[in-house]
C-alpha cells in the first residue's frame, strides 16, 4: 500500500511539477521593492530576509548571474554546492508584469522565467566555471520545458548583465554547439537581464525547508535520470 501511494504521489508531481510549492509553509513571503544596480531590481511589498539580502548585496556590487533552468528549487541547490557562491535567490526575469507574484508567473501569461541570481566571489570562482555548471544541469535541447514542468516560464536562458557575461555565454553555447555531444540544436536563449524580482520568502532554499518534499519531487520529475543521459555520470 505504501508503494501505491508513493506512485501515486510521484506521478502527481510528476504532472504538476514545481506548481507543487508548499505554499502553505509561508504563504507571507511575497517580492520585494526597491530599484537595485547593475540591471537588477524589484518589485512588491514584502521586506523579508531575502529581499534586504538581495538589495545588500546588489548595493555592494557583489558580481551576480542570473540563469533560468526550469524549476528554480533545483537550480538552486546546484550552485549551492559551487565554491565561491555567496548567495542563491530565487525570482522572476524576462517578462512584461512589474509586480510578478508565484501564481501569475506560474499561469505563463507574464512571459517570467523562474530564475535563480547567483552572487559569487570572483576571486574563487569565474563567470565562465558557473556556465559550466549551468549547462550540466539543464537540458539545453527542449524550448519551454525541463523534464516535468511545461510552459515559458519553464524555459532555459542566460540572462546576462554586461557585455562581457555576454561575450562569454555567447562563447560557451557555440563550443557546446561545435562539441557534437548533441543531435539537436540548443534552444537555450542569451538575452539582456531586465528586472529581476526575488520569488516569494518559501520558495527560497526550498531544497532545505523541504528537503522530503524536495526529493520527491526532483524523483517525480526524473530531473536526475535524463541530466545522466545528457552529460553522462
Amino acid at each position: 500500500m505504501r508503494a501505491i501511494a508513493l506512485t501515486i504521489l510521484l506521478l502527481a508531481l510528476s504532472t504538476t511539477g514545481c506548481r507543487t510549492a508548499e505554499k502553505g509553509s509561508d504563504a507571507s513571503g511575497a517580492s520585494g521593492s526597491t530599484g537595485a544596480a547593475g540591471g537588477v531590481s524589484g518589485t512588491a511589498t514584502d521586506a523579508g530576509p531575502t529581499r534586504r539580502q538581495f538589495d545588500s548585496l546588489i548595493a555592494a556590487g557583489v558580481p551576480h548571474a542570473t540563469f533560468a533552468g526550469g524549476c528554480f528549487w533545483c537550480v538552486e541547490s546546484a550552485f549551492d554546492a559551487v565554491p565561491g557562491v555567496i548567495a542563491t535567490i530565487s525570482g522572476y526575469t524576462g517578462g512584461t508584469e512589474p509586480n510578478p507574484t508565484y501564481d501569475m508567473v506560474s499561469s505563463g501569461r507574464t512571459g517570467h522565467a523562474e530564475t535563480v541570481t547567483i552572487f559569487y566571489d570572483s576571486a574563487t570562482v569565474g563567470y565562465a566555471a558557473l556556465l559550466d555548471v549551468y549547462w550540466r544541469n539543464i537540458d539545453p535541447q527542449t524550448a519551454d520545458r525541463q523534464f516535468c514542468d511545461a510552459g515559458k516560464q519553464y524555459r532555459t536562458a542566460i540572462f546576462h548583465h554586461d557585455d562581457e557575461q555576454r561575450r562569454l555565454a555567447d562563447s560557451s553555447k557555440s563550443a557546446l554547439d561545435a562539441s557534437g555531444r548533441f543531435s539537436e540544436p540548443i534552444v537555450t536563449e542569451i538575452t539582456a537581464a531586465t528586472t529581476v524580482t526575488p520569488a516569494e520568502e518559501y520558495h527560497q532554499d526550498f531544497h532545505l525547508k523541504n528537503p522530503e518534499r524536495y526529493k520527491e519531487y526532483r524523483e517525480g520529475c526524473r530531473r536526475d535520470q535524463r541530466l545522466k543521459e545528457l552529460w553522462g555520470s
